[in-house]
């Protein structure tokens, strides 16, 4: 986002005016920001602090506390890897390591094309289909080492599709 422009300024005061009354305005302010824009930069936050009288520091610890909200832009494409204690046993860490290794990112990083981004889960409640990822909420049950790469084509190709580009 960068400097905020004045659109985006008024947008974000306007989300913040419109939820204030509300039983948990910052929870609801930040996550309507979040929904809007994808992401809650420190910009965001200083315009958010002066609307609510919340210190930015409070604000800035609730952003980093809750993994749902998010200080950086997240790729089109946002891929979890669960490494909760049966994802892991079963092979978790492995898959996300491919992932990693084929996309040229880490965990916590997004593709400079702004496709991908590859986090670590601690545990999304799927153990039984372990080890599980999601890639924006469609879940991939047992994804093995073997699957990664046709995973991660299987987007490439929608992306060629829209483009018009041979897939």
């Amino acid at each position: 986002m960068g400097k905020l422009n004045a659109a985006a300024d008024q947008k974000i005061r306007e989300i913040c005016r419109r939820n204030l009354n509300e039983k948990t305005p910052l929870m609801i302010i930040l996550s309507d920001i979040q929904n809007e824009y994808g992401y809650i930069p420190l910009e965001v936050q200083e315009v958010v602090s002066e609307e609510t009288g919340v210190p930015v520091a409070e604000i800035y610890g609730v952003v980093t506390f809750y993994s749902f909200f998010s200080l950086t832009p997240k790729g089109k494409y946002v891929i979890g890897c669960c490494l909760g204690t049966a994802c892991y046993v079963k092979g978790g860490q492995q898959v996300i390591d491919k992932f990693s290794e084929l996309l040229h990112i880490k965990p916590g990083e997004t593709t400079e094309d702004g496709l991908f981004t590859l986090d670590a889960l601690r545990c999304i409640g799927a153990c039984g289909i372990a080890p599980a990822v999601t890639i924006n909420g469609t879940v991939y049950p047992k994804m093995a080492v073997s699957q990664v790469q046709e995973v991660i084509a299987g987007y490439l190709n929608k992306e060629n599709e829209k483009e018009g580009a041979p897939a």
